[in-house]
């Protein structure tokens, strides 16, 4: 039975079991994709093959916008790329010259731009991230470089910008706080595609006739801090439509990035309020339903990000609540990850790095 099938199971198992077991798994992770930078979304394409979207490593522009969560400057460039990655081993950068934004002095890493890929509608669709306050890409827009934007690309590789979701922030600010857009997580649904924003903490549609509304919002919670208590935000990463129709989020969490503090959220597929139904997980990236009905949650950071390690965790989640943790201690800062038919697991890895970055395959 799917663990997103009926929501009266869902309770069941995710509320009150999950977490009562668990186990380490002994699967291995074999790298089958390396050399990229920063890669963030992975997908299989209508022909077969793997497709990861790599948010690039900004570049030496003077188009330079502040780093909206730290010091310093994020510079524009057109690093951000596409690479397929075939069944048999091949790898090339199909599309190549996507915005890209990153702080130079930090050699490219934690890049923001290309965050995650779909495909529906005979075509792919790209998100491009941004961070901070919309009005702060004028210089970049006016360049004609679409960050906060939905990117259209035809098959045959054309790169159309299609809705500026950022703008739903502006206009909308849906959650009350801070003017505040990072689009992130997508699925393109057979009627509609779903949105993440993750800097405006807000799950977003756009229908066929490239409306955007906000289907739900995330709350806030007060959690301690270093120095007292903290104010975090929820910063939904991921998004995932289950076989019952409703969908199904998964958050980063803000500062202090808590240890067991991330959820999987479910939303009504209208919309409305979100409902916890899995708990206990810290910096969720991505979320996933495998052709075995099993539930996956994919954490960036298992002892949070201000904690000393950079090893996430792959968490499958089955029958009963029983939890078991894939490629244990195997996976550096992972970002998001696509099954396959046969219930393999790709991932992709050193996905805040330039350079670095790999796809792992993880047999099941």
């Amino acid at each position: 039975m799917s663990l997103f099938i009926r929501a009266s199971f869902l309770a069941t198992w995710l509320v009150v079991l999950a977490g009562a077991f668990s186990a380490a798994s002994a699967q291995q992770a074999q790298v089958i994709a390396t050399g990229l930078d920063n890669p963030r979304g992975i997908a299989f394409g209508p022909d077969g093959n793997l497709y990861v979207v790599e948010a690039g490593r900004g570049g030496a522009s003077t188009l330079c916008l502040p780093n909206p969560t730290g010091p310093g400057e994020r510079c524009y460039g057109p690093s951000g790329a596409v690479t397929r990655v075939t069944p048999t081993g091949g790898q090339l950068r199909v599309l190549t010259g996507l915005p890209s934004l990153a702080d130079q002095s930090q050699s490219g890493n934690e890049a923001t731009g290309p965050h995650d890929l779909d495909f529906g509608f005979g075509s792919a669709f790209i998100t491009v991230g941004s961070g901070g306050d919309p009005a702060t890409l004028a210089p970049l827009r006016a360049a004609g470089h679409p960050f906060g934007m939905l990117l259209h690309v035809s098959l045959q590789g054309v790169v159309t910008p299609m809705v500026d979701i950022a703008a739903h922030e502006t206009a909308a600010n849906p959650d009350g706080g801070a003017v505040d857009s990072n689009l992130y997580g997508m699925s393109i649904l057979s009627d509609r595609g779903v949105f993440t924003d993750a800097g405006g903490n807000s799950l977003l549609q756009v229908d066929v006739g490239l409306n955007v509304t906000t289907l739900a919002t995330f709350p806030t919670r007060t959690v301690a801090g270093p120095g007292g208590d903290v104010d975090m935000q929820s910063v939904p990463t991921s998004v995932v439509e289950g076989p019952d129709g409703s969908l199904y989020v998964g958050e980063l969490t803000g500062f202090p990035f808590p240890v067991g503090d991330a959820r999987v959220y479910r939303v009504p597929a209208a919309g409305g309020t979100p409902v916890v139904v899995a708990d206990g997980f810290t910096n969720i990236i991505d979320i996933a339903i495998g052709p075995d009905s099993a539930a996956y949650v994919l954490e960036f950071d298992a002892d949070g990000l201000l904690g000393p390690g950079t090893v996430g965790r792959l968490t499958k989640i089955g029958p009963f609540g029983f939890r078991e943790e894939l490629a244990a201690g195997e996976l550096t800062h992972p970002g998001r990850m696509a099954i396959g038919p046969d219930n393999t697991v790709y991932v992709t890895v050193n996905s805040s790095s330039a350079g670095t970055g790999q796809v792992v395959r993880i047999a099941q």
